[in-house]
């Protein structure tokens, strides 16, 4: 599913045609749906007839990703372990279902190089446009040589990339009580990527892949993916974290 980018004055005409010619984006005047906008020097997406929603955006350097950054548990946190971060720093991350990027944010914070891989064209191009506004942010000067970004889907990339230490799965995942009300931005998720149907057959060409192991976020309600039992699990506060051991790091 792509969408459009509507045109604003603020919007630098090559930077708006860098990202339609890179993520299949399509310039437009008049906002109709889903859409990605530019607001405050930053690309946002954003419902036309839903003002209360909000604005979406990557940002790695305020709000919920700088506060984990600098208050979170560091190595301790279950991702970190669950990754092997606790054991080595410059450890290869290949993050096949990057989303809004925050886990990749976190394991490149801990010393980690980390290759975003993300199919949705919207979602692709607010990491883009959100590492572009990073890399002008002193204190995040290491975030351009641990962070890449690449326009793929899963399983294109764990079928073309090279060796990486780790491979780390994080697919859609339905809500368990389905009467709740899903944050706004899940439910921004579920309307414009959709569910990921092909989430088990990842887990194969993901374990070929990494030469150390393979980490599984999940729901703790959640079974395994593609019903495959972890060599182990860490779990955290909201989430459990599946791992499936190669080599030991």
């Amino acid at each position: 599913m792509s969408l459009n980018l509507l045109h604003s004055p603020e919007l630098k005409a090559d930077y708006a045609a860098s990202l339609c010619q890179q993520f299949g984006l399509t310039l437009a005047t008049e906002a109709v749906g889903w859409h990605l906008a530019w607001q405050d020097n930053a690309l946002v997406l954003r419902h036309s007839e839903l003002p209360k929603q909000g604005d979406i955006v990557v940002d790695f350097a305020s709000g919920a990703a700088s506060y984990r950054r600098l208050h979170g548990g560091g190595k301790g946190e279950a991702i970190a372990k669950a990754c092997g971060l606790n054991k080595k720093r410059d450890l290869t991350v290949l993050d096949a279902t990057a989303g809004l990027g925050r886990d990749a944010f976190v394991l490149a914070s801990l010393g980690a190089k980390v290759t975003l891989v993300e199919r949705n064209p919207a979602v692709a191009a607010l990491l883009f446009d959100g590492l572009r506004r990073a890399a002008a942010i002193t204190e995040l000067n290491w975030l351009g040589e641990r962070m890449q970004l690449l326009h793929s889907s899963a399983l294109e990339a764990l079928q073309q990339h090279g060796a990486v230490d780790v491979v780390y799965l994080d697919p859609m995942f339905p809500p368990r009580d389905k009467t709740a009300l899903v944050k706004k931005e899940m439910r921004a998720f579920h309307d414009v990527v959709g569910s990921d149907t092909d989430a088990d057959a990842l887990l194969a060409p993901a374990l070929k892949l990494a030469q150390k192991r393979v980490v599984v976020k999940r729901p703790g309600y959640a079974d395994f993916l593609a019903e495959k039992a972890p060599t182990m699990s860490v779990t955290g506060k909201n989430n459990r974290f599946d791992v499936y051991i190669n080599a030991a790091i």
